[in-house]
């Protein structure tokens, strides 16, 4: 009874994070059966309605590529010049948009499997390529002793990272990244000393398309879709991304995972 049991309550989480999973046997008695059953049921439905959704969503940014494209060879035909740049620069910035909506539907359309990698070897090699560009960037852990075997999406997490560290050096010139593990979670922090973000406006950031007004605006780069995009990536591993304003001033932007896995023990791993 409680193999099956236990298969189920596995799958309930590893579909949680976002995982594509083949349909569980059905065994044991006849109400776990159904109970399975019911959950393949579930499991492709959601599946079928995310993948329609993510489909839609493509074909839409993508047929509005032809009138943006139209509309900016007829601005070209504007006299007056100021009016002219205006509309090109508007058009510009919804050809962004168009092209950041798509980046986002195909990157979901590519489903990636979960592997098992080393947490500190992947942040630690993006630290790496940052500091061979020069950036100012530094990587530090608390609560682990070499290695950090972990179940994830890595390009996703790559992606999330990236947009965080960058953020952080195209608005304060520099970013501590910190991993840090407890009895709880993993916890991710990039923090940097820049401009922070209204206390109003920490949680509307991860609205799609929204940028904050001031000093982290368009003018820095970015359409408004990093930071959706990033949590997104962080509920599909069954955590969840924050932004809080440092007291002595900056920002840190906080990563939690969970600590423990289905199927795996908890403790340090090698």
């Amino acid at each position: 009874i409680t193999r099956p049991l236990r298969a189920l309550s596995g799958a309930a989480e590893r579909l949680g994070r976002g995982e594509n999973l083949e349909p569980l046997a059905e065994t044991g008695p006849e109400d776990v059966r159904r109970t399975t059953r019911a959950f393949n049921a579930m499991q492709e439905r959601l599946t079928r309605f995310v993948r329609d959704r993510t489909r839609m969503l493509a074909a839409i940014s993508h047929d509005l590529r032809t009138p943006i494209t139209a509309l900016r060879l007829r601005a070209e035909f504007v006299e007056d010049a100021e009016t002219r740049q205006k509309i090109l620069e508007t058009l510009e910035e919804m050809s962004g948009m168009i092209e950041a909506v798509i980046g986002f539907a195909r990157d979901e359309a590519t489903a990636e499997a979960t592997r098992r990698v080393d947490l500190v070897a992947l942040i630690q090699s993006q630290i790496d390529d940052l500091a061979d560009q020069g950036e100012k960037v530094t990587f530090q852990t608390a609560g682990i002793e070499g290695t950090l075997s972990y179940d994830c999406r890595p390009t996703a997490l790559k992606r999330l990272l990236h947009n965080l560290i960058g953020n952080a050096l195209r608005y304060a010139g520099a970013a501590r990244v910190s991993l840090i593990r407890d009895d709880q979670a993993l916890s991710v922090l990039v923090e940097d000393e820049g401009p922070g973000i209204p206390a109003e406006q920490l949680e509307q950031v991860f609205d799609p398309f929204f940028r904050v007004e001031g000093s982290r605006s368009q003018d820095t780069g970015g359409v408004g879709l990093g930071l959706a995009i990033a949590r997104s990536i962080a509920h599909a591993h069954g955590g969840d991304l924050v932004l809080e304003n440092r007291p002595e001033g900056g920002l840190c932007a906080r990563l939690t995972l969970p600590a423990e896995q289905p199927g795996q023990p908890p403790g340090p791993r090698p």
